[in-house]
C-alpha cells in the first residue's frame, strides 16, 4: 500500500495526537484515580487536540492485558502497587495512531516494565524497510527473556489500515518461524507485551468493547437500525463502547440489552477480556510506524 503525502500527513497528525494525549495520561494515572475518569480525560483530549478515538481507551490492571474500557457508571479505580497499561488509539479521517505504556506504582515491578519498554526500543533501532516479521518477534522474544521475563505469545502487533486498527498481518511477539513476510509500504503498530507468568492469555466473560460485524439484512427494530445507523456513520468498523451511545436509549438497560441481542444475532462483535492465563502481571509499549519506500517514520515516539 503505497501512501500519498495527504495520507502520511493525516497519520503524523494521528500519531502526534497520540504522543501527547498519552503523555498527558501518564502524569493523570495515580493510585485511586476512578477509570471512568481517566478514561474520559483521555478520549476528550484527543477531540479537543483534533482527532477522534480510533478505539475505546484500554486500561488493562496488573493481569488483565488488553480489551477493558469503563462502563457506564463504573466504580473501579486504580489500585495501590499496581501495574497499568493505558492504549490509545487516535484516528484522523480514519488513518489511525495506536499506542501503549505502562505505568506502576511499586519497584518491584520495574523489571517487569522496562522488559516491553527495551523489547520496542530495540525493535525501534533495529527497524528497516523489508525486515521480516520474525525477526521483529525475535527481538522481542529475545529482548523479554534476557530480562528474565516471558513474551505473552497469542498477543501480537499488527497492519493498520485506513478505519482498519488490525487489517489482517501479525506481527509476534517471538520468533515465530512461519511469519516470515516483510513490512512493506504500509502501516503497523509494533506492541511488545511482557510477563512474569506463562506468557499466554486467555478470555474472560467480561466485554465492554464491541464493533461492526456486519450491516445485516436481518429485521431490525427501528431503535435498532437508529442505533447500527449511527454507530456506522460515526465509526464504520472501528471498535466502540457503550459509554459513547447512551444518549439514543432511555436508560443503561436498554443500551446493554440491546448489544446483547446484536451481539448473538452476528450483528456486532464483542471484544473479551483478556487476562495472563497463569495470573501474571503483564507490561506493554506500543508505538505505530508507517513504512514508506525506503522510509520508517515513527508516528508516535
Amino acid at each position: 500500500m503505497v501512501l500519498s503525502d495527504e495520507e502520511i500527513k493525516k497519520l503524523r497528525e494521528a500519531g502526534r495526537i497520540a504522543k501527547t494525549v498519552r503523555e498527558e495520561a501518564v502524569r493523570k494515572t495515580k493510585p485511586g484515580t476512578k477509570l471512568l475518569e481517566l478514561a474520559e480525560y483521555i478520549e476528550k483530549r484527543i477531540e479537543e487536540l483534533g482527532g477522534k478515538p480510533a478505539f475505546p481507551v484500554n486500561i488493562s490492571i496488573n493481569e488483565e492485558a488488553a480489551h477493558y474500557t469503563p462502563v457506564i457508571g463504573d466504580g473501579k479505580v486504580i489500585p495501590e502497587n499496581s501495574v497499568v497499561k493505558i492504549d490509545i488509539g487516535v484516528h484522523v479521517d480514519g488513518y489511525i495512531a495506536d499506542t501503549a505504556t505502562t505505568v506502576y506504582f511499586n519497584p518491584v515491578h520495574e523489571g517487569l516494565v522496562e522488559a516491553s519498554k527495551k523489547a520496542l526500543e530495540k525493535v525501534i533501532d533495529n527497524l528497516k524497510p523489508g525486515i521480516k516479521a520474525n525477526d521483529i518477534g525475535k527481538i522481542v522474544e529475545e529482548t523479554i527473556t534476557s530480562l528474565g521475563y516471558k513474551p505473552i505469545r497469542n498477543l501480537s502487533g499488527h497492519s493498520i489500515d485506513r478505519y482498519m486498527i488490525h487489517s489482517g498481518k501479525s506481527i509476534p511477539n517471538y520468533n515465530e518461524i512461519f511469519s516470515r513476510w516483510r513490512l512493506v509500504d504500509g502501516v503497523y503498530a509494533i506492541e511488545p507485551f511482557a510477563t512474569n507468568g506463562v506468557g499466554y492469555v486467555k478470555e474472560k466473560n467480561i466485554i465492554t468493547i464491541y464493533s461492526i460485524k456486519k450491516i445485516s439484512r436481518i429485521r431490525l427494530t427501528s431503535k435498532e437500525k437508529s442505533f447500527l445507523q449511527n454507530i456506522w456513520n460515526e465509526r464504520k468498523k472501528l471498535p466502540f463502547t457503550e459509554r459513547w451511545y447512551k444518549k439514543l436509549f432511555d436508560n443503561v438497560e436498554s443500551l446493554r440489552n440491546t448489544l446483547t441481542l446484536m451481539m448473538k444475532r452476528g450483528i456486532i462483535h464483542g471484544y473479551p477480556l483478556l487476562i495472563e492465563k497463569s495470573g501474571g502481571l503483564v507490561s506493554q509499549f506500543e508505538h505505530t510506524i508507517i513504512v514508506s519506500g525506503r522510509e520508517i517514520i515513527i508516528t508516535t515516539e
